[in-house]
């Protein structure tokens, strides 16, 4: 399933709808046939995509087995997973030391394997012809705590932009892209202003940003690019010139600081009890590649690929 495209607000799906992926006839990762079961993931709405993504190749191998994917956020799928509700989370970003501790109190141990990379995607309206390029200096205007109520106008950020007011859309608080936007551009996890829309479905907030001249906000690049019709992509500039995310850019690591791996975490016990996890878990470390160009994502490099080998295998 390729990324999700925008639909406009009547159309937009719960935050935590869960999307069940289609399967199609064939055999299963084993080579026999007739597995069967469910595997369950939630978690980032940026990793979903990818996961459907997986989810539909995998329904060529196994046809009987149901594979869904939520989208509560990365924090939101984590207190699933570390409840025991789910097989699978998606994560924009590793596992905090909070989240691991709830999972060890509730008896449950997880694997974490890297399944692909991103950029995150700085975004203004379409017809914003001013700010092609922001530096970090000025994201972290835009952004910090303290332009809450403060920096409302885009020529507070740089005198030569217009007086258009500001109006910001990102992730909510639950979202590991909201920790590592707020960690990389404002200097601390959870550090930002809060008067902004949020919202955990990345379609909202392109719907948002696509509606207001003065809009801008932030979230995966594969969903940027899905929907290049309603916004627009700002290049970044870290110190050594503007740079717009790419597949080349965030593989080189030129695209900086908005380029990051994206995860999974699988559940230990379930994937020993649930054969259809497990095979499930062996198909998307060996077909992330396919997987992510699919759904529009940067596939991992030969030293992730292996990483990614002997995290599975050490399950």
């Amino acid at each position: 399933m390729n990324t999700k495209k925008f639909l406009g607000a009547a159309s937009l799906a719960a935050v935590s709808a869960l999307v069940l992926v289609g399967c199609a006839p064939a055999s299963d990762t084993s080579g026999g046939s007739g597995l069967t079961g469910t595997v369950t993931i939630d978690g980032s709405s940026t990793v979903a995509p990818l996961m459907e993504a997986a989810a539909d190749l995998y329904g060529a191998e196994a046809p009987e087995v149901n594979v869904t994917v939520g989208t509560s956020g990365t924090g939101g799928g984590f207190e699933k997973f570390c409840a025991g509700e789910t097989d699978i989370s998606n994560a924009s970003r590793p596992i905090k030391d909070e989240e691991a501790a709830l999972c060890a109190e509730n008896g449950i141990e997880f694997q974490e394997i890297v399944v692909a990379n991103d950029g995150l995607s700085v975004v203004v309206n379409p017809d914003n012809d001013w700010a092609t390029c922001l530096s970090v200096e000025q994201l972290n205007t835009m952004w910090a705590p303290a332009s809450e109520g403060v920096v409302m106008s885009w020529n507070q950020i740089d005198p030569s932009f217009p007086d258009e007011k500001l109006s910001l859309f990102g992730p909510g608080t639950d979202s590991g892209t909201f920790d590592f936007f707020t960690d990389v551009i404002n200097g601390e996890e959870g550090a930002s202003r809060t008067d902004y829309s949020p919202s955990e479905d990345d379609n909202v907030l392109v719907s948002g940003v696509s509606a207001e001249l003065g809009a801008s906000g932030y979230f995966g690049l594969s969903y940027a690019l899905a929907n290049a019709d309603a916004v627009s992509i700002v290049a970044i500039d870290s110190g050594a010139g503007c740079i717009t995310p790419s597949d080349e850019t965030v593989s080189d690591g030129s695209y900086t600081p908005l380029s990051r791996p994206l995860f999974v975490y699988v559940n230990k016990a379930n994937f020993a009890e649930n054969a259809a996890l497990a095979s499930f878990a062996k198909f998307l470390v060996a077909n992330s590649g396919a997987a992510a160009a699919t759904a529009g994502f940067i596939g991992l490099t030969a030293d992730q690929t292996a990483v990614a080998e002997e995290q599975l295998a050490s399950i």
